[in-house]
């Protein structure tokens, strides 16, 4: 164990950290820097600074980075239609890049020589959380309790808090049903019944979003404007990409839009099920994916698609500051420059559904040559014949060998 002089904690003020910091001052003697933000989670982020301050601690850092969060990091990975292994938008994994980078900056501003994060062993989040940091600054040191310690147990975890005076809110028994993670895209839960995959989730789990069976029995309409690939304006609204995300969940949860339940493959190895409430990132996928439909060339669009996974396998992994994903998103950006125009959505029970699209400078969807009708001699269909027979021509060589 090295000698740590300083180290800087991602602090969310609940059981978990708080026994980390007091487990830091004790095991590693050094001075605690907390660093709280607000992402979107949608709860108070202030009484940390109370419950840090309780705990002697000197430098506490608590910020408001929904805005940088929305603009940096989820609108990025929005154009580029990132989805993992089919089903996942990435809502948890797409945060902790900011995190990691705001722990190296506060570690260079206060002199620390450390980090530390309350990411289990078993989890992805330790990786993204360590990848980037080492990505940002490869001499930092990292202290990863869940490794080190064996308070591996949530009774443990009360039993130290106790010994040690740490005020533990809103207990509800010795159980927590569900580990929860929640920033301005998503919601996650895991753990309890959800360990088996056979069991359905209990319907008073959900938070975010009503059941598609009790949503409204007429739909809602909405309207989104882009401008190079994000939404700038909801029903004509101009909207900051924090305030999109924070309407959009809003009328999707109350809509049904946005549950998942899957079992993804964890980059450390093991299966894991889990279940998203997602309804901003499910209707700006659909959205964006209509517009690019009038606006992006064909051969631009297919490379998209078949670069995405890949791109979703970085962030899911942790390599949001590798040089490939920042290569990937100069290629992303720049195909995004003619995604302009205006998506109409229509919500209802759970159905996130593209009523129209439009583009007056950037479309390239032209009616008098798509139309059943008379087209004007703007298509000459015997062109036809030629380009077929040229495609075929390797596969009709093929056929007769095969006489």
């Amino acid at each position: 164990m090295s000698k740590i002089n300083k180290v800087v904690l991602a602090y969310s003020g609940g059981l978990d950290t708080s026994v980390i910091l007091k487990w830091l001052q004790d095991v590693y003697d050094c001075d605690v820097v907390t660093f709280t933000a607000d992402i979107g989670q949608g709860e108070e982020v202030e009484p940390a600074r109370e419950k840090a301050k309780s705990l002697g601690i000197k430098e506490i850092y608590i910020e408001d980075l929904r805005e940088d969060f929305a603009r940096d990091y989820v609108f990025p990975m929005f154009r580029a239609n990132t989805i993992y292994e089919g089903e996942y938008l990435l809502g948890t994994s797409i945060a902790r890049p900011l995190i990691a980078k705001r722990l190296i900056e506060i570690a260079r501003e206060t002199g620390a020589d450390a980090i530390s994060h309350g990411a289990t062993g078993k989890g992805n989040d330790q990786v993204r959380f360590e990848l980037g940091a080492y990505a940002l600054n490869p001499d930092i040191k990292v202290i990863a309790p869940w490794r080190e310690w064996d308070l591996n147990s949530r009774q443990k975890l009360l039993d130290y808090a106790e010994k040690n005076g740490i005020a533990v809110e809103m207990k509800r028994g010795k159980k927590s049903p569900y580990s929860m993670d929640a920033n301005a895209l998503h919601i996650s839960y895991e753990g309890d019944i959800l360990e088996n995959p056979w069991n359905e989730p209990e319907a008073d789990m959900w938070r975010w979003t009503v059941s598609p069976e009790q949503a409204p029995d007429t739909p809602t309409y909405i309207e989104l404007d882009y401008i190079k690939g994000d939404i700038v304006a909801i029903n004509g609204q101009a909207m900051t990409p924090f305030q999109v995300m924070e309407y959009l969940n809003k009328v999707g949860g109350d809509n049904g839009v946005g549950r998942l339940d899957m079992v993804e493959n964890r980059y450390v190895g093991m299966k894991s099920r889990g279940c998203y409430e997602t309804p901003a990132g499910t209707i700006m996928l659909r959205a964006h994916r209509a517009i690019e439909s009038l606006t992006l060339d064909r051969e631009v669009a297919h490379l998209k698609d078949e670069l995405m996974p890949r791109y979703a396998s970085l962030i899911y992994n942790g390599y949001w500051w590798s040089p490939e994903r920042e290569l990937l998103q100069t290629m992303i950006d720049q195909s995004q420059q003619t995604v302009n125009g205006k998506v109409r959505i229509k919500l209802y029970k759970g159905n996130v559904i593209v009523a129209g699209r439009a583009s007056e400078t950037n479309s390239l969807f032209d009616e008098s040559i798509a139309t059943f009708e008379d087209d004007a001699g703007a298509y000459n269909q015997k062109d036809a014949e030629g380009f077929i027979k040229l495609n075929a021509l390797r596969l009709r060589i093929a056929a007769r060998k095969k006489k």
